[in-house]
């Protein structure tokens, strides 16, 4: 089993989903982003989602691409963001899930790429435009060769035939997107969630967890009672974005993630 399967069957065994936060790596900078991901982990993190910048974000809305810019200015690269993994990985205690874009991978070079990632101790990968009949040629491989998962996304326009296709690429869990569109926050769940999640789970035969546009405990309450994992990230990379460098921001991060799922625990 790899990591990320223990940590959604110890969360199975608890009754409760896994609880998954997203950062922007090298936002504002990498030494805050390093003290940020010790914050997700004590406040009670199951999975980190850890983002890599990139200049051409489409999947993600205005708080996201803010970030990924902030991150490039400030230099942040594929390579810093693996070595910042290196060096937290044992202390974070928990699962480590790249999210990025193909570019930085294709450039760098898929086995070289996930040699690395393996080295550095990153558990999964989820790669936001790159589908799976396009990954199954050198990525999903090259990642399983290493022992990293290969995270793929479903959405709500996602037919039974794709669903039956991510759920044979993906390994680890599948990431389930609640709504069509980018990233960022909403005062409501869609309507059709409860319907959505359930039909993906009773076919794909992983782990599904929900993402975009999860901000407060409620949400995350009411998403955990369908799922297996709950994605929270625009409202986390909001108040990095309001706190910059203020060394009282991890303190704050912390206690919001205690927040976000005290009701599913």
């Amino acid at each position: 089993m790899s990591a990320l399967d223990d940590a959604f069957a110890r969360c199975r065994e608890e009754k409760r989903p896994a609880f998954i936060p997203f950062l922007m790596g090298g936002d504002p900078d990498m030494e805050t982003t390093g003290e940020l991901l010790s914050a997700l982990a004590r406040g009670g993190a199951d999975v980190i989602e850890l983002g890599v910048p990139f200049s051409d974000p489409i999947a993600d809305g205005p708080v996201n691409q803010r970030a990924a810019y902030r991150a490039l200015g400030a230099g942040a690269k594929l390579s810093s963001i693996l070595g910042l993994i290196a060096a937290k990985r044992d202390e974070l205690g928990v699962p480590v899930v790249l999210f990025t874009y193909f570019n930085p991978i294709h450039a760098r070079g898929v086995a070289r790429f996930a040699e690395q990632a393996a080295t550095s101790g990153v558990d999964g990968v989820l790669c936001v435009d790159l589908p799976p009949e396009e990954g199954a040629a050198e990525f999903t491989p090259a990642l399983a060769e290493h022992g990293v998962d290969a995270v793929y996304l479903l959405s709500p326009t996602s037919t039974k035939k794709r669903i039956d296709l991510v759920g044979k690429a993906s390994s680890g869990f599948v990431y389930y997107v609640s709504r069509t569109g980018v990233t960022g926050e909403r005062t409501a769940l869609p309507a059709d969630l409860v319907r959505e999640v359930k039909k993906v789970r009773r076919r794909c035969g992983l782990p599904v967890a929900v993402g975009f546009g999860i901000s407060s405990p409620e949400q995350v309450a009411e998403v955990g009672g369908i799922a297996d994992g709950v994605v929270v990230g625009s409202a986390l990379v909001r108040m990095v974005e309001e706190g910059g460098k203020d060394p009282e921001l991890p303190g704050r991060i912390e206690e919001r993630v205690r927040e976000l799922t005290a009701l599913i625990r």
